[in-house]
């Protein structure tokens, strides 16, 4: 299943402005942030990338690499802040022929449905540090999770999300998208409880 939808994967990196007022006087700051993304489809001029809002919002700009190494430019195409998703592009233009060779789209669970129990494999730039893989299972559906006062209606896993995970895939044995990680309980008394869109 990794070696298959590994390349689908891709990690999202962006410039962050933080405004402070210091003493009266506003400073702005520039830091570094991101998390991942899926590669959803390719036309004539662009590729796209399904992530989370929350990944991208009020970043810029916004850099994708790929599996192989290679980065390019993105745009946001839209977003969703309630849903906490959204849709960047990459211009294919910038990409090279090695580059396209080695992404892949991902294939999403359209047919068929996700049950309580079954064994999930999660995909994500964990910590900034390079695309990691975790496993677990499905261990609630339809879980109410209410983050900045927004509630999702989202899947639960044990497989680990951890920060940088946002927007990466959650897969089913098939190798299919059947979530994106958006979030996760990080709490002394809570273990193993992490949530997709």
């Amino acid at each position: 299943v990794v070696e298959d939808t590994m390349p689908s994967v891709v990690t999202i990196t962006g410039i962050f402005t933080q405004t402070y007022d210091y003493f009266g006087q506003q400073i702005d700051e520039e830091k570094p942030g991101g998390g991942s993304g899926i590669i959803i489809d390719l036309n004539d001029t662009e590729l796209l990338i399904a992530t989370n809002n929350h990944v991208v919002e009020g970043a810029m700009p916004i850099e994708v690499t790929f599996i192989d190494g290679e980065s390019a430019n993105a745009i946001i195409k839209g977003t969703d802040s309630e849903a906490d998703l959204a849709v960047i592009a990459v211009d294919i233009t910038e990409l090279s022929e090695k580059t396209k060779g080695a992404i892949k789209i991902a294939d999403v669970l359209t047919d068929g449905e996700v049950k309580v129990g079954e064994k999930v494999v999660a995909i994500g730039n964990a910590l900034g540090i390079g695309q990691s893989v975790t496993v677990g299972y499905i261990g609630a559906q339809d879980r109410e999770v209410t983050v900045d006062n927004n509630t999702m209606t989202l899947l639960q896993t044990d497989a680990a999300i951890n920060p940088g995970n946002s927007g990466g895939a959650l897969l089913n044995m098939e190798g299919e998208v059947i979530g994106i990680n958006t979030v996760k309980f990080a709490d002394t008394k809570v273990e193993g409880m992490g949530y997709a869109i």
